[in-house]
């Protein structure tokens, strides 16, 4: 009688540090660790921006920029300069980013094109159930794929929309890149457009010439908030956001020529520790804030 009781007593205890074990080996699965991500606050505008890649508003000169990209997998300086910023109003979301290269090359000029075969920035969104990729070279052509985590995909019915069909053109399963990511699979649509994106590159030099040197160039996008409903619809998160919303953004640039052996090629704002950009739980906190900027 004694050694049942033991037994009933010690079963329940097992089974709560199994639970907590299986939880924390979970959380640690991801390759960067959650005090790590950067955080940063959004203001909202008034003033109305001419989206031409220049930057050179002052609403733009006043906001607050993101701290030097570093390796995307280690977290180690970069040998370049680059930086983003955030900002919004009702209509739009948007971002800037400022990319030092002293000789801006490109070869992509078809509309998704794999434009990561050249030096390129990079802007990933993140939703409850999906995520959004947008890449743009020094050319000013983009490449843009939404993605739906397989497990929200059905269930959700995001695969009863017409335009998310499985058998949609450009539609495909996606693994990630270089991380089996714990919650599984996803579907991309790789002909899917974000409706109303503009975008646009300012350069400071040449592009493709080697007799001179270059500044770099800069890029301007601007998202309309009531397309990217398909990202908030899976916690009815409000469009545009409210005062102290947080959303989860990426903000990376890949390049050919790497500064050392070292050098992975491809840096973040807010380092992976993995040679992969779909790792949602390593993008930045992006808090938004309609009061007026301190800077």
């Amino acid at each position: 009688m004694r050694k049942t009781v033991l037994i009933l007593i010690a079963l329940p205890f097992t089974l709560i540090i199994s639970i907590v074990h299986s939880q924390s080996n979970y959380k640690s699965q991801h390759p960067c660790r959650a005090e790590d991500v950067p955080h940063y606050t959004s203001y909202k505008i008034s003033d109305t921006l001419t989206i031409d890649g220049k930057l050179d508003e002052m609403t733009w000169k006043n906001a607050s920029r993101s701290n030097r990209f570093t390796d995307l997998i280690s977290g180690a300086a970069t040998y370049l300069d680059t930086r983003a910023a955030v900002l919004w109003d009702d209509q739009y979301l948007y971002v800037g980013y400022w990319i030092e290269e002293p000789r801006v090359t490109a070869k992509h000029k078809q509309r998704d094109a794999p434009i990561y075969q050249d030096n390129d920035v990079e802007l990933f969104i993140a939703g409850p159930d999906g995520y959004y990729e947008f890449e743009i070279n020094s050319f000013g052509t983009i490449y843009e794929v939404l993605f739906f985590w397989m497990d929200a995909y059905e269930k959700k019915g995001y695969h009863l929309l017409p335009e998310f069909k499985r058998d949609a053109t450009g539609a495909k399963l996606f693994n990630g890149v270089g991380y089996k990511h714990p919650r599984g699979g996803r579907i991309g649509f790789w002909k899917w457009d974000m409706p109303g994106l503009r975008s646009a590159v300012h350069i400071e030099g040449s592009i493709n010439n080697d007799q001179d040197k270059d500044k770099g160039w800069t890029v301007e996008i601007a998202i309309p908030w009531t397309s990217l409903k398909i990202l908030a619809e899976g916690d009815q998160r409000a469009l545009p956001p409210l005062e102290a919303d947080v959303w989860r953004m990426d903000f990376s640039r890949f390049n050919i020529k790497k500064g050392s052996a070292k050098d992975s090629g491809g840096w973040a704002w807010s380092s992976h520790g993995v040679w992969d950009s779909h790792v949602p739980e390593c993008f930045t906190y992006i808090e938004f804030s309609d009061k007026k900027s301190e800077k």
